[in-house]
């Protein structure tokens, strides 16, 4: 790993891991960016081998900046650094193309075992959201009933299940689609009806199935 990029709006934050980064590959050239906007420029002018992004972000969301470094350095091991261990984020940034997982608040030793051990071919996964994937895949496994064809969506539910799956929020569809929070709201009802499901994780889940994202 000779080029790392590390994007976290908190400085404290950014010199942990840089201390963490620089402990695991002494040789690294270390970026830092600490907005969705700075990642973007830094993405567009260098390349790099890993990048650690945090989630929430001044002016954005990390799984923008992780789609963009899917969509133009798809060889670069991209891991969520964050504090949220949640099946939505987790399953966003997933479905991102986030290779890895790790939570901020593990141990610091550990988190850097599980940094070096990318050189292997080992993408880092908390221990916690290693859980909730097998929980998440076990409970599919159990359920019940057909999966919904992708004709059961009207168009509108089809954006604003793709938009879902790109992490915005209802206020943000709202915005994208020009219509009311309210009319996203049901538009995001009938969806969790229609497609059986509860949560963000598994709507990013049907969207991926369908061609959404």
């Amino acid at each position: 790993m000779n080029r790392v990029l590390i994007v976290d709006d908190l400085q404290d934050a950014r010199e942990l891991l840089t201390e963490l980064v620089t402990a695991g590959f002494p040789q690294a050239r270390i970026s830092t960016a600490d907005s969705v906007a700075a990642a973007q420029a830094a993405i567009t002018s260098q390349g790099f081998d890993l990048a650690l992004v945090d989630l929430s972000l001044a002016d954005g969301f990390g799984t923008e900046v992780i789609a963009l470094l899917h969509e133009q350095q798809p060889d670069c091991m991209t891991v969520v650094a964050s504090i949220h261990d949640d099946d939505e984020r987790l399953f966003a940034a997933l479905q991102a193309g986030a290779s890895g997982y790790l939570l901020k608040d593990q141990p610091a030793e550990l988190t850097l075992r599980q940094l070096q051990h990318i050189a292997d071919g080992q993408p880092p996964l908390s221990p916690a959201m290693a859980r909730r994937l097998v929980q998440y895949f076990q409970g599919r496994h159990q359920g019940d009933g057909a999966p919904v064809a992708d004709g059961a969506l009207t168009p509108r539910e089809r954006e604003v299940l793709g938009l879902l799956a790109r992490g915005f929020t209802l206020s943000d569809i709202a915005r994208q689609l020009e219509i009311s929070r309210h009319t996203v709201g049901d538009h995001v009802k009938n969806l969790y009806r229609k497609l059986d499901i509860s949560s963000r994780a598994q709507a990013a889940l049907h969207a991926q199935r369908f061609g959404l994202t």
